[in-house]
């Protein structure tokens, strides 16, 4: 039992002295849009905890599925080198943002989630489809010299 206590206070210690290149955070985590995502999507976790049992393979699950990826593809937008790849990714993201405001207005409509924590969350999502969209007329403005060589990288 020693041991394995002590094998476990040496790996902690290890862990300690990662590099600092380790600690860096990926890029698509610093832009608000996919924070403002990642935090609706663990908010709309919580609610789906809430849901009927009977609503869980149904609305719960379309639900936290479209949230997730609402922030998986601006993450993957961003991060994308191709100029094609990024669009997608950031027109996927709003597509599915959109998805996911039907389906807070089902939670609604289905007396699941109160009128003002639905609209409230819709307009968040609102927010984050016009970020998404200032993303889109940004690169599409920088397209000429994006993904040549010697180009900087958006």
């Amino acid at each position: 039992m020693e041991r394995v206590r002590y094998q476990r206070v040496r790996l902690m210690e290890q862990e300690d002295r990662r590099p600092e290149w380790k600690n860096i955070k990926p890029a698509h985590e610093k832009l608000w849009i996919w924070q403002k995502a990642h935090k609706l999507h663990l908010e709309i976790c919580k609610i789906g905890k809430r849901l009927p049992r009977h609503e869980t393979y149904k609305l719960r699950s379309q639900a936290e599925r479209s949230s997730k990826s609402v922030a998986d593809n601006i993450a993957e937008g961003n991060e994308s080198y191709y100029y094609n790849d990024k669009m997608k990714g950031f027109f996927t993201a709003r597509k599915e943002a959109a998805e996911t405001q039907n389906h807070l207005r089902d939670m609604e409509d289905k007396g699941y989630l109160s009128h003002s924590k639905s609209q409230d969350m819709i307009d968040e999502y609102e927010e984050i489809k016009r970020g998404i969209n200032g993303m889109i007329k940004t690169i599409s403005e920088k397209k000429d010299t994006y993904g040549k060589k010697g180009s900087r990288k958006i």
